[in-house]
C-alpha cells in the first residue's frame, strides 16, 4: 500500500526545485500518518501520505448475537492541494484503503436468534460476517499547511474517502447450517442497516511538517 506514495514522492521530487521538499506526520482519523509533499506552484502542492490505526480486537454484540471481532485499518493517499487563501486549501485525491473487521459467532449451547427464527447452536455451529470498505476510494476535503514556506509549520484536514463498505458471511454447522438462506439474509440485512450510516472514511488529522 505505501508504494504509490513512495513512487509519488520520487516523481515529484524530480519535478520541482530542491527547495520545495517537505515532510510531515499527524495523527487522529485515519490514525497516525507519515508523508511527503512537494510544491509545484505557489498555489498547487501534491503530496502523498501513509496512516495506520492499526488492529484491534473486541467482543461485540449485534442483534442477539455474540461476534468476537477483529478489525484493521491502514490507508495510503495521493493527493494535490489548491491553495485559496494563505495556507487554507482545498484537497482531492485517491485513497488506496486496507479497512475491514471480521466478525465470528460461535454456538455456545444456547440458543441464537438467526433472522426470525431461534435456532439451537452447538461448538460446532459458526457464522462468520466480513465488513470491507472497498480498496480504491476518492477522497476529497479541506484543510490548512503544506503551503511553500521553508522550516516547521502546522498542518491539518477535514475530508472523506467516499465509499459503501460491502457485507459478506458463511456459515455452517449442524444447525446453522439448516437454517434458511432468508433468514440469514435478514440478520445480514440488520449487520447492513449499522454499517450503511457510514458512507464514508472520515479523516481529521492535525501535525506538524518541516519544509527545506
Amino acid at each position: 500500500m505505501i508504494r504509490p506514495a513512495l513512487a509519488l514522492a520520487a516523481l515529484v521530487a524530480t519535478a520541482a526545485p530542491a527547495q520545495a521538499g517537505e515532510v510531515y506526520a499527524g495523527i487522529g482519523l485515519p490514525g497516525v500518518l507519515v508523508g511527503y509533499a512537494h510544491s509545484l506552484s505557489p498555489t498547487i502542492t501534491v503530496r502523498g501520505d501513509f496512516a495506520t490505526l492499526g488492529s484491534r480486537s473486541e467482543r461485540s454484540n449485534e442483534e442477539g448475537i455474540t461476534y468476537d471481532t477483529k478489525a484493521s485499518f491502514s490507508r495510503t493517499g495521493l493527493f494535490a492541494d489548491w491553495f485559496v487563501a494563505g495556507g487554507f486549501r482545498l484537497t482531492g485525491g485517491v485513497t488506496f484503503n486496507r479497512l475491514k473487521a471480521d466478525m465470528h459467532a460461535r454456538g455456545d449451547g444456547t440458543n441464537f436468534q438467526i433472522g426470525d427464527v431461534s435456532v439451537p447452536s452447538s461448538a460446532a455451529d459458526r457464522l462468520d460476517v466480513k465488513i470491507e470498505y472497498p480498496k480504491v476510494t476518492p477522497y476529497l476535503g479541506i484543510g490548512y499547511g503544506h503551503q511553500p514556506d521553508s522550516g516547521w509549520g502546522f498542518v491539518a484536514d477535514l475530508g472523506a474517502s467516499i465509499g459503501k463498505a460491502k457485507v459478506s458471511e458463511t456459515h455452517s454447522g449442524p444447525n446453522f447450517s439448516l437454517v434458511s438462506q432468508a433468514e440469514v439474509d435478514k440478520e445480514m440485512a440488520e449487520v447492513r442497516d449499522s454499517v450503511a450510516k457510514f458512507k464514508a472514511i472520515p479523516q481529521i488529522t492535525v501535525g506538524v511538517n518541516y519544509r527545506f
